[in-house]
């Protein structure tokens, strides 16, 4: 099996370590850029690589429905099809179909739905999910899950959680690929420890490689996300990589590495930065604030990043107000490099076994309006 997972160091509760598969190395912990459709927006894959990419996301749902698995799959995989040779990763589609709640219906045999685009017909089950990323053919790859929404109730949530497991059982049988991608289960269960923990046993004694937790970041208050992976971090197994699924803000990468996860992915960095609103080391800078038309300085005089090496933020002020590409390109490199800087910088603080003091003097300076 190309996967492997080698836990390196630990401080406090905060992990490093080392995951090896077909395409190459992953340190952690990691924040992998969304790459939805089969491209990170804004950023080709060697600009990519320049900000220090280790991984990238690709969309289970949003491929199948274009350009179409089989596709992908006759062009030789998703890493040919998009030119990117490092490791990547897909989601199920689960949260994705489990959003068309006007377009779906659940049975315990899968999901029927209409497409967001045409309203053409399709159903997804566990056994279909594995056929499609098989052929998409990312390194890691998920269990198709329901992903209840935020808020329900607690027997909802059960129930879901019964159709997850199911699902991730059926999954892990039909999944045929094991040489070459690695399947990680996703934990479910809401904002209920006991359910959490149901979940996570059961996705345990099927003996995935990996787990993601899902069902986070949907809504919830931060208090109960936090405490959520707290608690799973004494459930979890710790020489398997753990995964939250759609975090999030740099607050909540540091948080959520202080509890123990791994990995994580979000779109906020680049649909923020497209937009105007750049994170930086000093917290989000809204780059379109009148006070910077005429600050010639860059977005971070410390970030050695192609944005801050040769753009002031009045110019790339100027260019997001104008909707010049140019200028989501740039807020976007430099959003994403500083991603990759923030997971460096606490990698390296774990190894050091002074995670608790960089968290105590980073906190306060990521949640603040530049």
């Amino acid at each position: 099996m190309a996967f492997k997972f080698e836990l390196t160091a630990k401080s406090a509760k905060a992990r490093a370590g080392k995951i090896s598969t077909k395409h190459g190395e992953i340190l952690t912990p990691v924040f992998m850029p969304v790459g939805t459709l089969g491209t990170v927006k804004a950023m080709s894959p060697h600009e990519l690589k320049d900000i220090g990419a280790q991984i990238i996301l690709g969309n289970t749902y949003h491929l199948y429905m274009r350009p179409g698995h089989e596709l992908i799959r006759d062009a030789g995989g998703l890493h040919k099809f998009v030119s990117w040779d490092r490791p990547m990763l897909t989601d199920s589609g689960g949260f994705q179909v489990m959003s068309l709640a006007a377009l779906r219906k659940i049975t315990k045999d899968g999901v029927k739905f209409r497409s967001h685009i045409d309203g053409s017909k399709h159903y997804f089950t566990p056994e279909s999910v594995m056929e499609i990323q098989t052929a998409l053919g990312a390194d890691i790859i998920m269990s198709f899950d329901e992903c209840p929404p935020y808020p329900a109730t607690r027997e909802y949530v059960e129930k879901s959680l019964y159709t997850t497991l199911d699902w991730a059982e059926r999954g892990l049988k039909a999944f045929n690929n094991h040489e070459n991608q690695a399947l990680f289960g996703i934990v479910q269960g809401g904002i209920y420890e006991d359910l959490r923990e149901k979940s996570a046993l059961a996705l345990m004694d099927l003996d995935f490689p990996g787990y993601s937790i899902g069902g986070l970041a949907v809504g919830e208050e931060k208090v109960d996300m936090f405490r959520i992976t707290e608690f799973l971090n004494d459930v979890l197994p710790a020489e398997k990589p753990r995964y939250l699924m759609g975090v999030g803000t740099p607050s909540d990468l540091l948080n959520n590495v202080a509890r123990g996860v791994d990995m994580f992915d979000c779109v906020m960095p680049t649909r923020n930065a497209r937009k105007g609103s750049i994170f930086t080391r000093n917290g989000k800078m809204i780059i379109k604030a009148a006070r910077f038309k005429d600050d010639f300085s860059p977005i971070d005089p410390e970030c050695t990043c192609y944005a801050c090496q040769n753009f002031s933020r009045a110019y790339i002020r100027h260019l997001i107000h104008m909707k010049e590409i140019l200028g989501m390109r740039l807020a976007t490199i430099h959003s994403l490099h500083f991603y990759q800087e923030l997971m460096a910088m606490m990698r390296q603080a774990i190894l050091e076994d002074r995670f608790d003091d960089f968290y105590h003097e980073m906190l306060p300076k990521l949640d603040q309006l530049i």
